[in-house]
Order: C-alpha cells, then structure tokens, then sequence
C-alpha cells in the first residue's frame, strides 16, 4: 500500500490548489530574458502530452532548446504567475503549443486534472482571459459528486477522489483521455462510477461517449459491481460465476480501486492501471487496454486473480512501454505464487497465478510476457514494504553487456535487464541494488542525459506503508 505524504515537497505544492505553471514547463511561459520569449514565439516549444514526457518514463527532453545552466538562475527564472484550481491537483499539467482556441486565437495551453473533477485549460503564457476552458464532471444539484474520503476508508487524498491519474493527449488528434471517480445518488442508494472520458482540447467536449469503467454499490455489506472488467479467478472479492471453469468471477470494483496511475498511450490503445484506497479490500492490480477511437475494452490484466491485492500505484507513473510496445509496470504488497505448489501468504491455497511485488512485463495485449520478484518478496509481504511504491523506467540503450536497462523504485533501487527478468533474486537480472538509509520512496526516477545519471524525485519523508 503507498501512502501519500503531505511533508513531500511534491504535495506540499499540489495541496496548495495553486499552480506555478511556469515553472514546470520546458519552453512555456513568459519569460524574463527577451531572447527567449522570441524563441518561444518562434514555436520553439515542447509538447507534453503524458506523464514524464515519453512512454519509457524518463522525464527526458533531449531536444531542449530554451533552458541552460546560465538562465536557469534566480534572477531569469522562476515563478510568474499563478491560476486557482476548483480542488487538489494530484495529476502531472501536460502542455500543447498553437492551439487554436474557438474565438480565443492561437494559444499555448496548459491543461490541469483536479480531485475536484474538473479538468481546465489555461493559457500557458498568463494571457487573458487565463482559463480557456473548463470541464466539470460533477452535479451536485443531481445527486452527482465527488467521493469524500470518509467513503474509502482511507485518508491518502483528502478530502476527495475525483480525478487522481495524469490524464495522457493524442497529439495526432487532438484528445486528452481520463479517469474520473463520482459518487451518484439514485433512488437513496451511492453508486461509485469510474469512467474513461475523451475530449477536444480545443473546446473540452466530449469527442466519444464516455464509457462506464465500473459502477459500484455496498449495501447491507455487500458489493454490486457492473462493469465490462473482470477475470476468471477465487481471488479476494471473488463472486460466483457460470461462465468460469472455478465457478468464481472476480470483477473491478469501482469503489475499492483507484486509479494512482498515469494513463498511457501506444499505438491505438490507451492502457489504464489501478490500485486502490488504503489496503481496503477487496482490490487487485489491473491493467486495461482500450480502444483510442471507440473507448472499447480490448484487453485486461489482473496481478493476483486467485489471490488479493498487487496493486499498481507507482507514485503516479504510468505504465512504460518498450520499443516492442511490451508493457511494464510494478506492484505492491499481495499475493505471490507462480505455481499450484508455491505457497499462499494470507491467502488459501492454490492461489497462482499471482504476482505481488514484482515488476510484469506484458504483451501489448496484456499477456503475461515475463516477470521480475525479489527473493525476499514474503518478507516485504509480510511488512508491507511494497516494490512498487515508485515507477518503472526504461533507460535509453546503454553501452556495454546489458543495453536494455530498467529502474525501479522501492525500498531499494534495482537496475534489471528489461530483457532478462529472473523470478526471486537469483541475482543474474539485478545489476544494482541501492538501500535507502532513511525511509522508504514514493517517488519514481528521472534520467539525465547531459550526466547519464539518475535523480529520484522527491526523496523525503513519504512513507511505503
């Protein structure tokens, strides 16, 4: 389970439900130095359309043009204006350059997801009128708002769940996909849906018909999940079924899961990953394909089906993609069983497959592709010490035996051969281990490239709990 700091300089700043914008983009914004706001009206600028820049996750833009060691100073760089948001912003702003905005004329623009969900888009510049547009997923009036803490159990985002993922932007055509979690009222009974939206960034309409991830109730202590995501399995929260060899279904409870996550786009799908409130059960690890173009559901993954938990939380990285477009991603605390004679911890026997703490590799059509898991997986089981706490991270090729690389982060930091996994440590897939000397990370890595090195994000006093 990760929980979320309030004393990390990351939320510090989102909780504050005011945005520095200038400061976080490469190549938006005035700017101080009038040599490089003429480079900016040039268009000299970069798009940011997912979480960390690219689908490896690095955070890398290799073709930086306007930022350097000589103006990045305190005097020409820093902080120039500011726009109030409607609720906490736990998502990444992503950035598009020359849109054309319906009578407002070309604009670069700003777009910001809230817990409040809404999702707005500014004028990246602090032109006027400064909000472009703005997209609301609530009525109250309706009986349609966001989810108050108090309804998971959980105190990790307060003091509501709206839309918590980074969403991610089809630069070819112009729509941002995202995740929003409401609570609606019908007939006196709470309903919490999850739904897959798709909009025009130039106006923040709709471009598709949503589509219902998951609609949930608890009533008299028990769930009615409807929802098009479900696997075969016995795993926590399991229901009877017909059309499954075991008899039992499990199925994505819209309630119980969160979507931490970024979403990510490759190809022609839009891959989502969840995990949940707290370690309230019942939830599992999914990952879900669907269709950019009609929102379908194409294919699904579910980390412990015949077991509990394995969720994907990652600090808010999204799910990183290969050049193969090979999907990974990693876990948290849950079930680990690989076969009907490993052991289940906390769970009834056969539990298999399941996959808690562990970094999965999968097929673009969710296909169980290869996998890596610590050696000592029972024991941060046990304590709740989650490998997943932070994002998977592809690292450009690299010289040497080991050109394909990936980082991790944890409790400890590992360099693995994305092609090489081994199960349980053996050690032949493990370049690297670094063990914090203070607390645990929920933060994910970075890669520089003028230093070939890596920096962990906000390395504080959040806690892996």
């Amino acid at each position: 389970m990760q929980h979320f700091s309030r004393e990390s300089p990351v939320a510090t700043a989102l909780l504050a439900a005011v945005l520095p914008l200038a400061a976080l983009f490469l190549g938006c914004g005035q700017t101080r130095d009038p040599a490089l706001a003429q480079r900016q009206q040039l268009g000299l600028q970069i798009d940011v359309l997912t979480w960390h820049n690219d689908n490896a996750l690095t955070g890398l833009n290799p073709n930086e043009a306007l930022l350097s060691p000589t103006n990045v100073n305190a005097t020409d760089f820093g902080q120039l204006f500011s726009y109030a948001l409607d609720g906490y912003a736990y998502a990444q702003p992503l950035y598009m350059s020359g849109l054309e905005i319906p009578g407002q004329g070309t604009r670069n623009v700003v777009f910001v997801a809230t817990q409040h969900d809404s999702v707005y888009a500014f004028d990246a510049n602090g032109s006027a009128p400064g909000i472009l547009w703005q997209r609301s997923f609530i009525e109250p009036a309706a009986g349609i708002t966001t989810v108050p803490t108090a309804d998971v159990i959980s105190r990790d985002i307060v003091p509501e769940i709206g839309i918590t993922g980074t969403p991610v932007i089809d630069g070819s055509t112009g729509v941002i996909y995202l995740v929003a979690k409401t609570k609606e009222m019908v007939d006196g009974v709470a309903h919490y849906i999850q739904r897959l939206h798709a909009l025009d960034v130039v106006t923040g309409l709709d471009v598709l018909p949503p589509t219902v991830l998951g609609n949930t109730t608890f009533v008299s202590g028990i769930y009615t999940n409807e929802t098009p995501i479900l696997v075969c399995g016995r795993g926590d929260g399991s229901e009877a079924s017909e059309k499954c060899p075991d008899g039992r279904v499990v199925k994505f409870n819209a309630m119980r899961q969160l979507n931490r996550s970024a979403l990510t786009l490759s190809g022609d799908r839009i891959y989502i990953a969840w995990a949940s409130h707290g370690d309230n059960r019942p939830y599992h690890g999914w990952i879900t394909a669907f269709n950019k173009s009609s929102l379908a559901l194409e294919a699904l993954y579910n980390t412990t089906p015949n077991g509990r938990w394995g969720g994907v939380w990652q600090s808010g990285a999204g799910v990183a993609v290969d050049s193969e477009a090979n999907l990974y991603f990693s876990t948290g605390n849950g079930t680990f069983s690989r076969t009907p004679a490993d052991p289940c911890q906390f769970t009834l026997p056969p539990c298999d497959p399941a996959y808690g703490d562990s970094v999965v590799k999968l097929s673009s059509d969710a296909t169980l592709v290869d996998h890596f898991t610590p050696y000592n997986q029972a024991a941060l089981e046990s304590v709740d010490q989650d490998l997943g706490s932070g994002g998977t991270m592809l690292l450009p090729d690299q010289p040497g035996e080991h050109p394909h690389l990936m980082v991790e982060t944890g409790k400890q930091v590992e360099f693995i051969s994305s092609t090489g996994m081994t199960w349980a440590g053996t050690g032949a897939a493990v370049l690297y281990v670094m063990t914090w000397s203070r607390s645990s990370t929920t933060a994910s890595p970075e890669y520089t490239a003028l230093l070939r090195s890596l920096t962990i994000e906000s390395i504080t006093r959040a806690r892996v709990m």
